[in-house]
C-alpha cells in the first residue's frame, strides 16, 4: 500500500527508531510514548486490522507474539509485566490502517484503559 506510514516504515522510506527486524515483522519505538517503555511490533505484510486476518496470514500474528515475548526477556520487562494493544477499527482507536501492536512498560496500568 503506498500511502500506508507503517508500510513506509517497513520500506525504509520513513525513519524509525528500530528495535528489532526479521523477515516478518518490524518492531520500533513509539514516537508518543504513554509508558516509559513503549514500542510498536507490525507484520511487514499490509493488514488493514485485525478484521483482515483469515487462514492464510494468521500466523503471523502467532509470530508477533513471539517476538513480543523476546523483547520483553530483552528489555528486561517480561517479570513485572506490560500491556499489549491492538486497537481496531475507529471506535477501537485503530489511526493507522495497518494491523499493529503497541508495547507498553515500566509503569503502573489500570483497568479499564480507557
Amino acid at each position: 500500500m503506498t500511502d500506508c506510514i507503517f508500510c513506509k516504515i517497513i520500506n525504509g522510506e520513513i525513519p524509525s527508531d528500530i528495535i528489532y527486524e526479521d523477515d516478518k515483522v518490524i518492531a520500533f519505538n513509539d514516537l508518543n510514548p504513554q509508558s516509559p517503555v513503549h514500542f510498536l511490533v507490525i507484520p511487514k505484510e499490509h493488514i488493514e486490522s485485525v478484521n483482515y486476518l483469515d487462514s492464510k496470514n494468521a500466523n503471523l500474528v502467532a509470530h508477533t507474539f513471539l517476538v513480543i515475548g523476546k523483547l520483553a526477556k530483552k528489555l528486561g520487562i517480561d517479570e513485572k509485566g506490560y500491556r499489549v494493544v491492538n486497537n481496531c477499527g475507529e471506535n477501537g482507536g485503530q489511526t493507522v490502517p495497518h494491523i499493529h501492536f503497541h508495547v507498553l512498560a515500566s509503569r503502573k496500568f489500570s483497568w479499564p484503559p480507557g
